[in-house]
């Protein structure tokens, strides 16, 4: 018999998480790399992480890119 007093930790469901790089993303925007980075240094566009602590290599979690892209389909800046 379980223990009243104890917490029922229930584990997380597996997520799949995807990661977009600079140039998927522009190609699924179809713009310019000058212009991702415009939109990112104006705020227009969700800022990158770095994939890596510390290192070189960013990347946008794909449902960031694709929740950007609805919001803008619906009229959204």
């Amino acid at each position: 018999m379980a223990n009243r007093d104890t917490p029922v930790v229930s584990r997380p469901q597996s997520v799949a998480v995807a990661i977009v790089r600079h140039k998927e993303v522009c190609q699924r925007l179809q713009i310019s790399s000058a212009k991702l980075f415009d939109m990112v240094a104006k705020g227009l566009f969700p800022k990158p992480f770095q994939i890596i602590p510390n290192g070189r290599a960013t990347g946008w979690l794909e449902s960031d890119v694709q929740n950007w892209i609805l919001n803008r389909s619906k009229g959204g800046v």
